[in-house]
């Protein structure tokens, strides 16, 4: 029985239907992303996008969309699915009867007395998307008509009819070959089937519309370009393979390609196993360089900040491979010398490397090694913050980091609104200066123990460890609310109540007093906790944003004012368990089932980024998100931990 399923009555209701989405990504940073029913609502969706060097590394989709129809006894029955301004046309879900997605995509239709399905692979070794099109049943031969939609564009634009795409294509082995403009790769349509013939004539299908774009109020309309069609005849029993890939592939071997793929995408028979296939791919290994994807479609590959926070889960505790660990950190170091050691505006991600550092550790990495190969980089990363050093971010007389560049969020908290930051932060900021007193900390401790003897390093940094603990608390706490501040600025303490203060006391050497420790968490828990990660924001503050919904100014005014933050949970719990012990064993898995529950919502079988902060807390951003799914494979982790106790 499939892991995920959905059926009939939930896949002809577009309500629910085009709200769920489904993912494959492969190792080489492609990806196919649509809806269950394969009507594509965003601009990111499309069969097979491609990362291309030759562009810069973005990502670009090249076919879209593939229209199957079948034509019996001169009727033709369109099974794909389009969105026209308010229309859709052709309507072909109100054929579609079941939906697996274990292993592999799979949609069944039924017309009549046919019975037809598809399933939708992608190869995980290069830039290819299968399409296996069966005819369970029929009583009469059947005629396959395939269309393929080709967009080549960027992902995060949309094309229009212009003179400049070339609609010609080369023949080339049971297919063609097509190259819309100059410097892009060619795209190879190939059949399995010598005997399906294909027909050129070229046309523009105009004023396609993406809803959840229209919704947002984006630009949402575009044009896509249908080069001809591939058609067969089918009997009862019949199957056909559909390739898209940048190499011209043998098709006589489509189809053992296509079930190489299923039998490598394995069986899913638990959310765990859900959950680590999901670090896996998440994981891009393009041009044998490996590097953590921040989530899919939309987001990046190799972001520092967010590559730090999941490393630890994705590869330690979700893949058990410390050797990726190191491979994809190294990368991190290679790629990022200017954001480590000299600007940016993510101020404290350089300031996470320890913190990534001590989870190995933990894991069971040979310290001695660890700060062998690692201590010059922390050493750098903490002599960068010294006066002088960095223009956004800089050690005050008291020890503490100062952050502020106007009109500039200084902190994962960025988003902007008319170019002007929503959340600013500019000050003191609490979480910062915890990863900076455990970043100064681990360092002194490392240096003492494997460095040189009478280090200068650890002369001078122990004296401002030392400030840093001095100063830290009577900055940040504030006794009438029993928790910290959230950020202090030349007006005093910033108490809105939000979660940044959970790493005052996660981090492994916190610079807070141990018995202040449950009076933070107590606020937290009343305050931020949901069934779906952190609170951005309290509920109590009038700021506070229930939903994440509605336009762009909506969504981003709710996106640190209240939406909730998976990968939150992971400090949390850490936490939770060193104050309140073993007890909390069942609150915490009850934290996580929630996202078990959803994972027929968003996106298939993948975690989402954000949820609304407001019960039923639906899912929202990225239907991938690195950072929730290293959390919840933390989380797991610690559960193991302390399942015995």
């Amino acid at each position: 029985m499939a892991f995920l399923k959905f059926n009939k009555s939930e896949l002809v209701n577009l309500a629910y239907s085009l709200k769920r989405e489904i993912l494959s990504a492969n190792k080489t940073g492609a990806y196919c992303n649509t809806t269950i029913v394969t009507c594509n609502t965003r601009r990111y969706h499309g069969l097979l996008a491609v990362t291309l060097d030759r562009f810069g590394g973005d990502r670009f989709l090249l076919l879209s969309d593939l229209d199957e129809s079948l034509i019996v006894d001169g009727k033709q029955f369109n099974l794909g699915i389009r969105c026209y301004g308010d229309s859709y046309e052709p309507r072909g879900h109100k054929y579609v009867v079941d939906f697996s997605a274990d292993p592999v995509p799979q949609i069944t239709y039924k017309v009549g007395q046919i019975l037809f399905r598809k399933t939708l692979v992608l190869a995980q070794d290069r830039d290819q998307a299968l399409v296996k099109f069966e005819l369970l049943e029929s009583p009469a031969p059947v005629t396959l008509q395939l269309r393929p939609y080709l967009a080549f564009r960027n992902i995060h634009e949309l094309t229009h009819e212009n003179p400049d795409a070339n609609t010609s294509g080369a023949e080339i082995q049971n297919g063609m070959a097509y190259r819309l403009y100059a410097n892009f790769p060619s795209l190879n349509l190939q059949v399995s089937d010598g005997r399906a013939k294909y027909y050129p004539g070229p046309y523009w299908n105009k004023n396609i519309t993406y809803s959840d774009e229209y919704r947002r109020g984006f630009d949402c309309r575009e044009d896509l370009v249908v080069p001809g069609y591939f058609e067969v005849r089918l009997k009862a029993g019949d199957s056909l393979v559909f390739s898209a890939s940048l190499m011209q592939e043998d098709t006589t071997g489509l189809k053992r390609r296509f079930n190489a793929c299923v039998k490598d995408a394995g069986e899913i028979t638990s959310c765990r196993d859900q959950l680590r296939r999901c670090a896996d791919s998440l994981i891009i290994d393009h041009n044998g360089r490996k590097r953590i994807h921040a989530g899919y479609s939309w987001l990046y590959t190799g972001m520092m900040r967010e590559t730090l926070i999941s490393l630890p889960g994705i590869t330690l505790y979700g893949l058990h491979d410390p050797k990726q660990f190191e491979e994809i950190l190294d990368n991190v170091i290679a790629d990022d010398q200017e954001r480590l050691f000299r600007r940016t505006t993510q101020i404290e991600a350089p300031l996470m490397m320890a913190s990534a550092l001590q989870s190995y550790i933990e894991y069971g990495a040979d310290e001695k090694q660890v700060w062998k190969k690692y201590g010059i980089i922390i050493r750098g990363i903490i002599e960068s913050y010294l006066p002088g050093e960095r223009a956004e971010v800089s050690m005050q007389p008291n020890g503490l980091l100062w952050a502020q560049k106007d009109g500039v969020a200084l902190s994962w908290m960025n988003a902007y609104i008319d170019g002007h930051p929503v959340t600013e932060r500019a000050g003191y900021q609490v979480e910062t200066n915890a990863f900076w007193y455990n970043s100064v900390c681990f360092a002194v401790e490392m240096e003492s123990k494997y460095g040189a003897k009478r280090s200068r390093f650890v002369s001078k940094w122990t004296a401002i460890r030392d400030l840093i603990k001095q100063n830290y608390q009577p900055t940040f706490w504030n006794e009438e609310r029993g928790c910290l501040a959230d950020y202090v600025d030349n007006n005093g303490q910033n108490m809105d109540i939000r979660p940044n203060q959970i790493y005052a006391i996660s981090v492994n050497y916190s610079p807070v007093d141990e018995e202040l420790a449950p009076s933070i968490l107590r606020v937290i828990d009343n305050e931020l906790v949901t069934r779906r990660g952190l609170r951005t924001l309290s509920p109590r503050d009038a700021k506070y944003q229930a939903v994440y919904e509605g336009t762009q100014r909506d969504r981003d005014l709710a996106y640190h004012q209240g939406s909730t933050r998976p990968f939150l949970l992971r400090p949390y719990v850490e936490v939770s368990f060193r104050v309140k012990g073993p007890s909390f064993w069942k609150r915490a898995e009850w934290l996580i089932e929630g996202f078990y529950d959803d994972l027929s919502k968003h996106g298939v079988g993948a975690f989402s980024e954000l949820y609304d902060g407001d019960p039923p807390h639906e899912p929202h951003g990225a239907i991938s998100s690195a950072l929730s799914t290293a959390a919840l494979l933390s989380v797991e982790h610690l559960l193991d931990k302390y399942k015995e106790d």
